[in-house]
């Protein structure tokens, strides 16, 4: 199979187009309809060649477009998202966060490798193609996101209302980067999320810490020893029920692991640590991908001041893995904080919505294949190393649940380019090894070893 696209634009000019689309603050917990919907319609006139529009929800909008001029051959549902994270410090970012500077060999700007430059990337190889060969190589459609970076609350229902119109026979996300940037790397699997609070309250207001010390239940001692219980001095969670439904590690994963090239010291000192610590039994890499987790996010109560807080809470997160259920985690924590009776306080747990399962794609999938092809081609005498997303990408047990369709993570982001965090970057050599890796993969499921077997009318493959 040979590629036969150009991309003859310089590097110069796909920056300065990506600039445009950078420069938005469509930062989607804070920005204004407007500012989304500017972020929105410059994402649906690159679509133009499909039908490119802005379609509202009950949120921010959705950017829609579809090309279906490939009777017979599969049919792709391309996902991601034109949302960004907050700036945080504007006094850490070495340059102005939403303005795409060069760096060397990388540009730097809020959302330049999450998710605008990967999605940049799949518009301009669609746009190639419809420009050198007047058609895509399969059918081909387009759901981009504007929420993606809160948790996507309003997608399940757009996507249950519009299933039909959007089904596919895969879903492609340009979200989710690759590992490390020393090898080209496939998602097999990403960790799902719940979220929770852990409330407790005393007097019906803060204290003197003179006049009523000694003489009341202090909230923040009562919560320090709540959050020292959820955990085993060897790092397990201490929480009945915590890990029901978790296939044993097997001898074959834990050697696979063991194989992938991972130096633990460097990881340790490229975090500023003395040391490493975990679930006891595991290592690394494999506490890492494999194993779920329970982690303090945050404890708000009181001050530099002499008070005895009447209320102190807690933020907590659990990544999750396959054979957890998301409910049945929250109510093991629940059941295991009330059970804990602290005399002289009030303790309330409150879940938050939306807990995402764990998601994975077999490694025999035709498109984990297809991808790891391409992949191989883009980057010629390098091993395809197949890993594990350690985030959550609440998108990808939607589409499996409503679509029925699985995910093929294929970013060209590296997990290191600080997403989420001041200076974010990308790699411009990845925009054009992105580039000819979209281009091959989409030909290959349309048309070679690993193509994919379209859905007819009745459901049936």
């Amino acid at each position: 199979m040979v590629d036969m696209l150009s991309f003859d634009s310089t590097d110069a000019a796909y920056l300065d187009e990506l600039a445009d689309y950078v420069a938005v603050p469509s930062v989607s917990r804070d920005a204004t309809p407007e500012t989304m919907r500017t972020a929105a319609r410059w994402l649906a006139a690159q679509l133009s060649f499909a039908g490119g529009r802005v379609v509202e929800t009950a949120g921010h909008p959705v950017v829609r477009g579809e090309w279906l001029g490939a009777p017979g051959a599969p049919t792709i549902l391309v996902y991601g998202h034109y949302d960004v994270q907050p700036t945080g410090d504007l006094a850490e970012w070495r340059t102005p966060p939403f303005e795409l500077r060069v760096d060397g060999d990388v540009i730097r700007g809020r959302g330049v490798t999450d998710d605008k430059g990967p999605v940049f990337i799949v518009l301009k190889v669609a746009q190639a193609f419809i420009e050198q060969e007047g058609a895509l190589p399969l059918n081909v459609k387009f759901l981009f996101e504007g929420e993606e970076e809160i948790g996507s609350p309003h997608l399940p229902a757009y996507l249950r209302e519009h299933a039909d119109e959007l089904a596919a026979d895969l879903v492609i996300s340009a979200d989710g980067a690759m590992w490390r940037p020393s090898e080209p790397s496939l998602s097999v699997a990403s960790k799902g999320l719940v979220t929770l609070d852990i409330e407790v309250s005393g007097a019906a207001t803060d204290l003197h810490s003179g006049r009523y010390g000694g003489t009341v239940a202090n909230p923040v001692h009562a919560l320090s020893e709540i959050l020292a219980g959820l955990h085993a001095p060897d790092g397990r969670v201490a929480v009945d029920g915590f890990y029901d439904g978790i296939p044993e590690l097997s001898d074959e994963r834990r050697a696979a692991i063991a194989a992938v090239p991972f130096d633990e010291d460097r990881y340790r000192d490229d975090l500023g640590l003395d040391g490493l610590f975990g679930e006891a039994g595991y290592s690394t890499l494999e506490r890492l991908w494999e194993r779920p987790t329970l982690e303090i996010n945050g404890v708000l109560a009181g001050g530099k001041y002499t008070v005895i807080p009447h209320v102190a809470t807690a933020h907590i997160s659990c990544r999750l893995v396959p054979g957890q259920r998301p409910e049945r985690v929250l109510q093991a924590i629940t059941d295991h904080v009330l059970a804990q009776k602290i005399p002289g306080v009030r303790v309330v747990v409150r879940p938050d919505e939306g807990g995402v399962p764990a998601y994975t794609i077999p490694a025999d999938h035709p498109a984990i294949r297809a991808a790891t092809e391409a992949l191989a081609h883009v980057y010629p005498g390098q091993d395809v190393l197949l890993a594990v997303i350690a985030g959550t990408l609440p998108a990808t047990a939607l589409f499996e649940e409503v679509l029925g369709a699985k995910t093929l993570f294929f970013s060209f982001s590296t997990a290191d380019e600080n997403l989420h965090a001041p200076n974010e970057f990308m790699r411009i050599s990845r925009l054009r090894e992105g580039m000819r890796a979209w281009e091959r993969l989409w030909r290959l499921l349309a048309d070679g070893p690993h193509r994919l077997a379209p859905v007819r009318g009745d459901g049936t493959r």
